[in-house]
């Protein structure tokens, strides 16, 4: 006779529902992070309990549950499905695809709440993670394994960095994980239409939790998109993940936490908010070989109110990551795109992960922009400038003019060398602002036509011998005298 496997669990019954939190007796025995299953199919997970209750929250639409129907738990913890079958396809936050491209079959099975890797599985960061964007792969430098936050007011291009970063990891064995908490719906399918259109879908992933979904899934998204990059990171790959973005996800916690009554303290957060993200800030790193040798580097967006950088959240995500990339409203409205603000901006990893000409190169510009714009204001205040001060304005305007990049289009390793050794060679400085438009535009085309093999030695080993310099040289001169013609 055939005899069937036991299924052991705990059964409750719902004493309270309210805006997705519900109140459960008869479950002593759970913990936080336990899953739990609805009477209606429904599920969710254990977030607070006392010795006579214990609250949950719900995945899904709470209005299939009712006060009175049983809760059972068998004291698992809420885990989602990852795999390779993951690329190419957006999933919720529960990992369930909602592509309309139908089902994924996982290779395995990974906690949500994973606990960080250790201190003696990691390595130092040594290797560097081109974005394309000139302004940040020369002065503010990402590493793989890093986490870096960029910050600024809504509209301004904290999502652009990140599409950018994406679009230039292609064929570079990145795999990207883009994570959208509590925005619209129609904001993310433009983003997905970018992705497609770029060809980037082939190495990145999507996990969606918008506005319209509830907020446990918005609580849990960011967690779960960390949870698909560390399978990835421990079978050997390097993994990116955009958090697009934390301010969102706080306010989501706030909303569960005055609703499960926890005491309100600054901006009415919960005591907790800090935890909240450095539990999920400290999964990102490197790893060591015998641990699986990949990388996680964190992108986490945080939005700012009129570019107040000391709100709470934004300072509270600052104090666990590894620099911050800042967004001025005032520098995107006058032109200068990215807005990245130089004097705020930093990387904590710093130079160490660039490659030999890029450090070379990269020496002096960050106090050198930041002279030209004191300058510019001394200007604007028709101060007399001596002739040195002058020169410095005008090498600073060029500065300016080649700090500027179109959205959507990332330069190669070979691009942002060959155009900032001509800056380094004091050439641009003069010339006329037009004349240095013309060359930013066009001279690195002329290099792949009569240079192909310096463009390759450029990409590949990223120095600066004396013979590239030479070939550089020839180059900068003969395409200034084929414009000339």
């Amino acid at each position: 006779m055939k005899i069937d496997a036991l299924d052991i669990k705990e059964v409750g019954h719902i004493e309270e529902l309210r805006q997705g939190i519900v109140k459960i007796s008869g479950l002593p025995n759970c913990s936080f992070g336990s899953m739990i299953e609805f009477e209606s199919g429904l599920k969710g997970m254990i977030v607070e309990f006392n010795p006579e209750f214990a609250f949950g929250i719900v995945f899904g639409d709470e209005r299939r549950i009712k006060v009175g129907d049983t809760v059972a738990s068998r004291g698992a913890l809420l885990n989602v499905s990852v795999g390779d079958n993951f690329i190419g396809r957006v999933v919720d936050s529960l990992g369930n695809p909602i592509d309309a491209k139908g089902k994924i079959e996982p290779s395995a099975s990974y906690p949500v709440f994973r606990q960080a890797t250790g201190v003696m599985e990691r390595e130092p960061i040594s290797q560097a993670l081109h974005t394309g964007i000139k302004i940040i792969d020369l002065l503010i430098p990402l590493g793989k394994g890093q986490r870096e936050l960029v910050v600024g007011d809504r509209q301004i291009g904290k999502t652009t960095i990140g599409l950018d970063t994406i679009i230039n990891q292609k064929g570079k064995n990145v795999i990207c994980i883009y994570c959208w908490i509590g925005g619209s719906s129609v904001a993310f399918n433009k983003i997905m239409q970018t992705l497609n259109q770029q060809g980037c879908m082939s190495f990145c992933l999507a996990v969606s939790a918008s506005a319209s979904s509830s907020a446990s899934e918005q609580y849990i998204c960011p967690y779960t998109a960390a949870a698909l990059g560390e399978y990835f990171m421990h079978n050997g790959k390097d993994v990116l993940i955009i958090f697009d973005d934390l301010t969102k996800h706080s306010w989501v916690y706030r909303q569960m936490s005055l609703l499960l009554e926890r005491a309100p303290g600054r901006e009415a957060y919960p005591g907790d908010i800090f935890f909240l993200h450095s539990q999920l800030m400290e999964r990102a790193g490197r790893l060591k070989q015998e641990f699986g040798g990949g990388s996680m580097t964190f992108l986490p967006l945080a939005e700012t109110l009129q570019g107040d950088i000391t709100g709470y959240i934004c300072s509270n995500i600052v104090s666990m990551t590894d620099g911050q990339i800042y967004l001025n409203a005032g520098l995107f409205q006058e032109g200068f795109k990215p807005a990245i603000d130089l004097e705020l901006s930093v990387s904590r990893i710093g130079s160490k992960v660039q490659c030999p000409a890029i450090r070379k190169l990269s020496q002096g510009l960050r106090y050198e922009y930041v002279q030209y714009r004191t300058l510019l204001r001394l200007t604007r205040l028709r101060t007399k400038l001596s002739p040195e001060a002058a020169q410095q304005l005008q090498r600073g305007k060029a500065l300016y003019e080649l700090l500027i990049q179109e959205n959507g289009a990332p330069l190669s390793q070979a691009e942002e060398i060959a155009t900032f050794y001509a800056f380094s060679q004091k050439i641009l400085e003069s010339i006329s602002l037009d004349q240095v438009k013309l060359f930013k535009n066009n001279f690195f085309a002329y290099l792949c036509k009569h240079q192909h093999n310096l463009v390759e030695q450029l990409n590949d080993k990223g120095e600066l011998t004396e013979a590239i310099k030479s070939l550089l040289d020839n180059s900068i001169r003969d395409f200034f005298r084929s414009q000339n013609k």
